[in-house]
């Protein structure tokens, strides 16, 4: 059992050794992968857009080494090499059968998309977590959700927590038609599909956000690339239709940096 944390630390992580039960692919460019293991039967997702961490063997070895508790924290075994690490938002837990579904995109390059371009029942990583919050009440009225393919999971994970007495106006940017998919909400839900232009990040949904209705909306969700959504918080706070209490931004990845931290808010736009 993982120790309590004292009052106002931080609890250590606990990374749990999981196995590949199933690949499914959603999209061309979008994969689902299920992963099972007894280390997963406590474990929960208690809010949408929660997010794990993910260990991926390093080459050459058949599943990651963990880490593991020392004076000054978690520590890395100095005999194995260090393995990736990469931040997800869980998709599905099924407590019933401890698997859970973690969503990859396909983007030809990074260890996590390396690996799940070629993942197999069987094979082993680790998960850590879940951790961090939503700071929205989900609940009836309009909302206002926005992203890219890397915020795709977390998506759906907002309309599947919406009430039917909800609606939802969703606005995803992608490469093209093949990454479009078909999302399940309770709530009335409306999905538009932007396609970027080569290397315009961002661009689409921005025009689409910062153009459509949000006087009067509920809540606002915007994740994507880092520097694209700090364009997006800047203008709409800007423009003074959305309270800032009500809108939620997330920098997800940001264009030329391997391994983005998984706090970024958006927040040092103001």
């Amino acid at each position: 059992m993982t120790p309590e944390a004292p009052p106002g630390v931080r609890p250590r992580r606990r990374f749990r050794p999981v196995t590949v039960a199933a690949v499914r692919p959603v999209t061309p460019r979008l994969v689902r992968v299920t992963l099972t293991g007894e280390a997963l039967h406590d474990f929960e997702i208690t809010a949408p857009t929660q997010h794990v961490k993910l260990l991926f063997p390093a080459d050459g070895h058949e599943a990651p080494a963990l880490p593991v508790p020392g004076p000054d924290g978690l520590r890395f075994p100095d005999d194995a090499p260090r393995p990736a690490m990469r931040t997800f938002t869980p998709r599905l837990f099924d407590p019933a059968t401890a698997s859970l579904d973690v969503e990859f995109v396909l983007h030809g390059e990074g260890p996590a998309s390396a690996w799940a371009a070629q993942a197999a029942p069987g094979q082993r990583i680790a998960v850590a977590g879940p951790g961090g919050r939503l700071p929205l009440a989900l609940g009836p009225g309009r909302w206002i959700i926005a992203g890219d393919e890397s915020a795709i999971p977390a998506v759906g994970t907002l309309l599947a927590a919406l009430p039917p007495s909800a609606t939802a106006a969703v606005y995803l940017e992608v490469d093209g038609v093949t990454d479009h998919m078909a999302f399940d909400s309770a709530a009335a839900t409306t999905i538009t599909w932007l396609h970027r232009q080569p290397g315009a990040y961002g661009d689409e949904l921005e025009a689409a956000v910062t153009g459509a209705e949000l006087a009067g909306a509920t809540g606002v969700w915007v994740a994507c690339e880092a520097t694209a959504v700090r364009r997006i918080r800047r203008a709409l706070l800007g423009a003074g239709v959305v309270d800032p209490s009500a809108l939620v931004t997330r920098g997800y990845w940001r264009l030329g940096e391997e391994n983005h931290p998984d706090h970024d808010h958006g927040e040092d736009a103001e």
